[in-house]
């Protein structure tokens, strides 16, 4: 059903565009220079746009259910050519140029679009980088939607008899392009649901809370580019273009540290590997499950950051021990010992300058989950299960670790962390198989139901 979502939309995208493409190319393009400043000004924007996704620890890092690390998708990432969205959405909101009426038209609009789009992606695709199907589908059933609602009005006269050219079509035009901004964001938290399989209230909520950010930039610039045009010409486009170019450019280098800061705390995590006390990837296996649990419980960006960074440090503790525990399974030591040790490590962790609720995370795993916050309560189930599977106390495997877990729920973990690890555990097999997982319910008091799987047919 997910596959069958995701080529629904990228058809209607590449239907739209067809049309579109025909129509321009039978009738032959209006207004040609202007369509060609647009199309540059898209052009250079989907050139200067970030790759996401492209560095090598977002291609190696990968959850057990084999979709991408379930951290969070940041507001960069989102946005990956913010100053190519904001000169589409101008054109399909520009009414005038220089005071002179435009006759450009919808389809139009979504053929310069695409076109320039294209050219743009194409130089990401000389340098080895695939193209952003789904990026390129937004962008043209968004830019679409907002043409088929001001080019009509426009043309026809409607909008000015009622709007008229003063403050109230600015109110217009601002309406439009938030109404316009939110279908993007159903749209895009569908299309990362039916990619990743992760939930898709969570994804909505985090979109929407993206929108205040790059968001709103693109919007009011797509705003006063049109308006400007409108104005004083197509001279207003690249001094417009300016302010959004630049923001573009500090997101690229935020987005940078970030990273950075992230490789630090994963090579500080690797100490206990380097130093024996812990199997080689097992932090990096701790991480991955629990923000992928974290997905499923539906926390939120800031939550998932601290979760990553808290899995990732959360035998960092160990380094007091003078004699390492064997296979570095914490699960399996007394709760005393394992609670001393976890209050050591949110002591380290309080000094390598992370956020302090990573160092609360690190400092309680060890607790009754009863005690716990939530997000200690994932990663005390997350590495439980990973000690458990890596060592030679469960032949059976993963089956019989998760009975394991489930088996102390009464104590040591809360029942909708297990179940909604088995879950995402059991949810790429299922996949292979042809079958619909259901996630598990949860009635809001600590009780969760197990996952159950229900035949269906592939896709």
């Amino acid at each position: 059903m997910r596959a069958w979502g995701a080529r629904t939309v990228r058809a209607a995208a590449a239907v739209l565009t067809l049309v579109a493409l025909g129509h321009t190319l039978w009738h032959g393009v209006t207004e040609p220079g202007t369509a060609l400043c647009f199309g540059i000004l898209i052009t250079i924007g989907e050139l200067a746009r970030r790759d996401s996704g492209d560095s090598r620890d977002a291609r190696d890092a990968r959850d057990p259910a084999g979709h991408p690390r379930a951290a969070q998708v940041r507001a960069g990432d989102r946005q990956p050519a913010p100053l190519g969205s904001a000169g589409a959405l101008a054109y399909a909101l520009l009414g005038q140029n220089a005071g002179q009426p435009t006759h450009h038209g919808v389809l139009q609009t979504v053929a310069v679009v695409v076109a320039a789009a294209l050219a743009g992606i194409a130089a990401h695709v000389a340098r080895g980088h695939g193209p952003a199907l789904d990026h390129v589908a937004r962008r043209v059933l968004t830019v679409g939607f907002a043409a088929a609602c001001f080019q009509p009005l426009y043309n026809s006269g409607r909008l000015e008899e009622r709007v008229g050219q003063g403050p109230y079509l600015v109110l217009f035009l601002v309406l439009l392009l938030g109404l316009t901004a939110l279908c993007d964001a159903v749209l895009a938290a569908a299309l990362a649901g039916l990619r990743t399989g992760w939930p898709y209230g969570p994804l909505l909520r985090d979109e929407l809370r993206a929108l205040l950010g790059i968001g709103s930039a693109i919007c009011a610039t797509g705003v006063v580019m049109a308006l400007g045009v409108a104005v004083a010409g197509l001279w207003a486009l690249p001094v417009l273009s300016v302010p959004l170019l630049l923001t573009q450019m500090s997101f690229r280098r935020i987005n940078a540290i970030r990273t950075t800061y992230r490789q630090t705390i994963t090579s500080l995590a690797r100490a206990t590997e380097i130093a024996g006390y812990t199997r080689p990837g097992h932090a990096r296996r701790v991480a991955a499950l629990s923000c992928a649990v974290g997905r499923e419980l539906g926390l939120s960006e800031r939550e998932l950051t601290v979760l990553e960074y808290a899995a990732l440090m959360h035998d960092i503790g160990q380094l007091s021990l003078i004699d390492p525990v064997p296979a570095g399974a914490t699960a399996a030591m007394p709760a005393a010992e394992a609670r001393r040790i976890a209050v050591l490590g949110g002591e380290v962790a309080r000094q390598t300058g992370v956020p302090p609720e990573v160092a609360v995370v690190v400092e309680r795993q060890a607790d009754p989950y009863r005690d716990q916050p939530v997000l200690a309560r994932i990663v005390r189930t997350a590495n439980a299960y990973d000690d458990l599977v890596g060592g030679d106390r469960h032949p059976g495997g993963s089956l019989a670790a998760l009975e394991q877990l489930r088996l102390g729920t009464g104590h040591d973990h809360h029942p909708d962390v297990v179940e909604c690890l088995a879950y995402v555990l059991r949810r790429n097999s299922s996949r292979r198989d042809g079958a619909r997982l259901e996630r598990p319910k949860r009635d809001g008091r600590g009780r969760g139901g197990r996952a159950r799987v229900v035949p269906g047919r592939p896709g």
